[in-house]
This record gives structure tokens, C-alpha cells and sequence, in this order.
């Protein structure tokens, strides 16, 4: 095939799949379900094709969308030449980019709304789970979905006995949990499509990252004026980003 259409093919799978992961991460958060997405500044139902089609306007109002479309489906066109010229030795290209929608909803919803819905993860829990018996067998993967899940759930349980601690010294009580148990859940996948063996590096690598960034994200709020004691940090992304460091390096 001439390089020239295998240049436009992947552009068009770029895009394709940043306008898929774009409408999920609209619609799951509200409806839970494959629905139609609505404005978000009118509230008015949007076509799903509204994702796919020009021009990308709501029909009632005339808004434009929001810059986080244009982001994804730029990172995913990028996505798809380093994917195809630098497939990942142990998923390939195709597994590797299953992976990859299911990393960039997850990753949108929990940055935008601080969620990783359980539907989500119930779907990641099953490709997860037949990728896992296929590149490396059920007992590494059934016994990475446990080590994984479990490690991250000893962080939560001390990490909100930590907060119940504070708000006690503090005489009044804190809102916010110190991990979500989406967070939870979603080590659990990881743990199933990276095996037990590599998962505690995966969840390693990924609370390495998450602490960098807080820590910088923590100290511009404190030079801006505007930091708040246990200011809420989506970890979803950093525990991603620690199974791709695994996954596609």
C-alpha cells in the first residue's frame, strides 16, 4: 500500500477514535449508558454524529465545542503514526489501541468530573481480562487483577483512615477521601492486562508521577494564594500513566 494512504488511513483512525472517546467521555458521566449528549451550554440534545461530521456546532444555539475535543483527537492522531511505526512488543498494534480508548475515557472523565465510573471499569475489567488470558495466560492475569486491586485498596483504607485521623485532630470532618475507590478498581485492571509480575512496578511508576505532579501542581496553588488543605487530585491518570510506562516503553 502506498505510504501516502496508509498516512491519510491513520489520520482518519485518529480521528474516528478521539471523536468516540470525546462522546463517551460526554455521555457516560450523566447517563451511565450509550445515549444521546446534550450542549453543554444550552442543555439542548446534540446528534451523536455532531462527533463525527462537520460542522461541529450545537444545531440550537450555535456553540462551538469545547477545546477538549480538538485535544483528544489530536493526541489520538499522533497516537496512531507512533502506534503503527513503534507498535508495543507485547500488545501490538491493534490490541494497543483498544487499550489506548479505553486509557482516554478513562482519563477524560476522571480529570473533568474526578470519576472512574464503575460501567467503565466493568468494561475494562472484561477486555482487560481476555487480553491478559491471551498474551500471558488466566493465572497471571486472574492472580495481576488481585495483586493489583489489592495493593491499591490497602492505600485507600489507610489513606481515609489518615483523613477520619485529621478531621478528628481538626474537630471537624473532611469531605474529601484521600483515594477513590474507582482508583481502586481500575488497579485491578491494570492489574489483569499486565500480570502480576509487572503491575507492582506499573502501580510504582504511576504514584512516582502522580506525587511529582501534585507536588508541583501543590506548590504554584501555594504561590498563587489559592491552595486549600487536601485539595482533591484525580489519580486516575498518573496509575495510567504508570501502565503505559510498562505496556508501550
Amino acid at each position: 500500500m502506498p505510504p501516502l494512504i496508509i498516512y491519510i488511513l491513520l489520520v482518519l483512525l485518529g480521528l474516528f477514535t478521539g471523536a468516540l472517546v470525546n462522546y463517551l467521555s460526554d455521555v457516560l458521566p450523566h447517563k451511565r449508558r450509550l445515549a444521546h449528549p446534550f450542549c453543554l451550554k444550552c442543555g439542548n440534545e446534540l446528534p451523536v454524529s455532531n462527533y463525527f461530521v462537520w460542522p461541529r456546532r450545537c444545531p440550537s444555539c450555535n456553540a462551538s465545542r469545547h477545546w477538549r475535543v480538538w485535544l483528544v483527537e489530536a493526541a489520538y492522531m499522533l497516537a496512531a503514526f507512533w502506534l503503527w511505526f513503534a507498535p508495543p512488543f507485547e500488545l501490538g498494534f491493534l490490541i494497543g489501541w483498544i487499550v489506548l480508548i479505553l486509557f482516554g475515557v478513562i482519563v477524560v472523565i476522571d480529570m473533568e468530573y474526578r470519576l472512574i465510573l464503575h460501567p467503565v471499569s466493568i468494561a475494562g475489567a472484561v477486555l482487560a481480562l481476555l487480553f491478559g488470558a491471551y498474551l500471558h495466560g488466566i493465572p497471571r492475569t486472574l492472580i495481576g487483577g488481585a495483586f493489583g486491586f489489592g495493593i491499591m485498596f490497602l492505600f485507600y483504607f489507610l489513606g481515609n483512615q489518615f483523613i477520619k485521623l485529621m478531621g478528628r485532630l481538626r474537630g471537624e470532618p473532611i469531605d474529601e477521601d484521600a483515594l477513590g475507590y474507582g482508583d481502586v478498581n481500575l488497579s485491578g485492571v491494570l492489574g489483569l492486562l499486565i500480570g502480576w509480575d509487572k503491575i507492582i512496578f506499573a502501580l510504582f511508576f504511576g504514584i512516582a508521577i502522580g506525587a511529582a505532579v501534585s507536588l508541583v501542581y501543590l506548590v504554584m496553588k501555594a504561590l498563587l494564594r489559592k491552595y486549600t488543605l487536601f485539595t482533591a487530585i484525580p489519580y486516575g491518570p498518573f496509575l495510567i500513566a504508570g501502565a503505559m510506562v510498562i505496556l508501550y516503553f
